[in-house]
């Protein structure tokens, strides 16, 4: 049996997850307790390692428990396309069916600490005996596949301007849905190449479009934290819409 303090650490690990989890469909005891015991064998990564290979066809499901990764593709001259971050809570390769990532790695950004969710999976695809988890699986398909159409429209159409705006208020959301932020405020322990990166711009770019929304007193960026001053303007100037929770029973 572990120890009351291991037990503590264990479900602090884990509260983003069943956060995130509970948001997209409440789960039963039973789903809740299969969550809670990953917590106890946590993973740790460093920044730069892969959590999923590029050309893996069969990616291990993960629960992001901590620290932020992304999805991204290498050019051969080093140049890199980041489609997307992965945050605490998030479940990473976590579908029906094998999606092969070709050309595709998750890679840490920063320390990162994942779990197995081999056995959630598992569980996932009996919907008769866990139900919550199955249309949680088929949810976050869809909202990965939302957000990635958000993604090209934002690098096809957006301006550099209305391109930071909608992602700084894609990662409030995402991250208050784990817990790890509010409607304003929300940490953002990434470097401005990473940035730059998810949003085909220069770092210089992004530097001075970070300073242009706080010279108009739209954000305040402090170590390692984002505060949103005025959300609602952002979001005019953006056109920023959550990915929807599909009921799929």
């Amino acid at each position: 049996m572990s120890a009351p303090g291991n037990r503590v650490a264990n479900r602090r690990k884990i509260e983003p997850v069943l956060r995130r989890l509970n948001g997209l469909h409440p789960l039963n005891a039973a789903e809740s307790e299969l969550v809670d015991r990953l917590g106890a064998h946590a993973e740790e990564h460093r920044p730069g390692a892969e959590l999923t290979a590029q050309g893996s066809s069969h990616p291990v499901p993960r629960l992001m428990l901590s620290g932020w990764a992304c999805r991204q593709r290498l050019l051969p001259d080093g140049r890199r396309q980041i489609f997307g971050f992965v945050l605490p809570g998030d479940l990473i390769s976590f579908y029906a069916q094998s999606r092969p990532l070709t050309q595709v790695s998750i890679t840490a950004l920063t320390r990162v600490e994942t779990a197995d969710a081999s056995a959630l999976k598992a569980a996932a695809l009996d919907g008769g005996a866990y139900p919550a988890l199955a249309r949680i699986m088929a949810a976050t398909a869809s909202q990965d596949e939302e957000r990635l159409l958000d993604h090209v429209v934002r690098l096809g159409r957006h301006t550099a301007y209305e391109r930071v705006a909608h992602l700084l208020l894609e990662l409030r959301e995402r991250l208050a849905a784990a817990g790890l932020g509010d409607d304003r405020r929300f940490p953002l322990p990434i470097t401005q190449e990473a940035l730059a990166d998810a949003l085909g711009l220069s770092v210089v770019h992004i530097n001075r479009i970070l300073q242009q929304l706080r010279r108009e007193r739209l954000i305040e960026m402090r170590t390692g934290q984002v505060v949103l001053l005025d959300p609602n303007l952002l979001n005019q100037v953006s056109d920023y819409q959550p990915p929807t929770v599909r009921d799929v029973s």
